[in-house]
């Protein structure tokens, strides 16, 4: 049985300090950034994510939709018909500085929020690459084996 060694490397995401990635053991024979299924799984997973953090994907989810584009553009023509045509009382007159102001605070909490949501997205992309990439060079080692194997197998029977 191969000796078992310890993870040294630097964590792969901010996410994995709050794994056990200390105790994740990786064997000799395998290369020194294979990440195992378990773990990568553990990484990604939602059941992880932090109340904020689901939050933000929420977010930047509902910010995204078609619903809520049209949402925001039926407010903001109510908003303008209203101030408008109203002979009385209007709140928020031409040129709408109120609406801009409202508009300008939406944007200033949102940006942040989906910029968040997709920095997390960026990390589990580049984590899925890097699995990607292990998985990819320990199968071409095992073909390169199968290849040898079968070089050998052709020279012992003379073809």
């Amino acid at each position: 049985m191969p000796e078992k060694r310890k993870h040294g490397k630097k964590p792969l995401l901010p996410m994995e300090d709050e794994t056990d990635s200390d105790e994740t053991d990786f064997s000799e024979e395998t290369d020194s950034n294979y990440l195992p299924q378990v773990h990568f799984n553990k990484l990604v997973s939602k059941k992880r994510l932090t109340f904020g953090q689901r939050s933000a994907d929420w977010i930047a989810q509902w910010a995204g939709s078609w619903a809520f584009i049209i949402i925001i553009v039926i407010f903001i023509s109510a908003w303008i018909i209203l101030n408008l045509v109203a002979y009385s009382n209007h709140w928020d007159p031409w040129p709408f500085i109120l609406l801009n102001l409202v508009l300008a605070c939406l944007t200033a909490i949102q940006a942040p929020i989906i910029l968040m949501s997709q920095n997390r997205e960026a990390q589990k992309d580049r984590l899925r690459a890097q699995y990607d990439y292990t998985v990819d060079k320990k199968a071409e080692k095992e073909i390169q084996k199968v290849q040898k194997d079968l070089d050998l197998i052709k020279r012992k029977i003379g073809v």
